[in-house]
């Protein structure tokens, strides 16, 4: 079984800054895209922050580009998203996916629970 655990939520002031992190365990064959996205508070639709495929350049909303980088080791099954200058705006639960198959299931994608992530102004 596929799990994804997230962590690195929290609360930080405006301008602040915080790293989150997405784990995949399970007998993983291989993982393509892997992504954060976001849901903020009184929104039904997830937005992407940010995405990436294995040896190709990171996808970035325009909201975050120049604030927020992302990372993965593909050795350690492990996405990062690394979050300067927080704004309010950024609130929100932020959730990890990841396309990835298994030694007996094709490509399926999986979510996260979440990690909360509050901005106080």
């Amino acid at each position: 079984q596929v799990q994804l655990v997230e962590s690195g939520g929290g609360l930080v002031p405006a301008g602040g800054s915080l790293t989150l992190s997405c784990t995949a365990s399970g007998r993983i064959k291989y993982i393509g895209l892997m992504a954060w996205h976001r849901q903020a508070p009184g929104k039904e639709e997830r937005e992407t922050v940010a995405s990436t495929v294995y040896r190709h350049d990171p996808n970035y909303a325009d909201s975050v580009k120049g604030r927020f980088t992302v990372s993965r080791d593909n050795v350690k099954k492990t996405i990062t998203l690394q979050m300067n200058n927080l704004q309010p705006e950024d609130t929100a639960v932020y959730y990890c996916e990841a396309l990835i198959s298994t030694w007996s299931t094709g490509l399926t994608t999986y979510w996260g629970r979440g990690t909360r992530v509050t901005v106080a102004s």
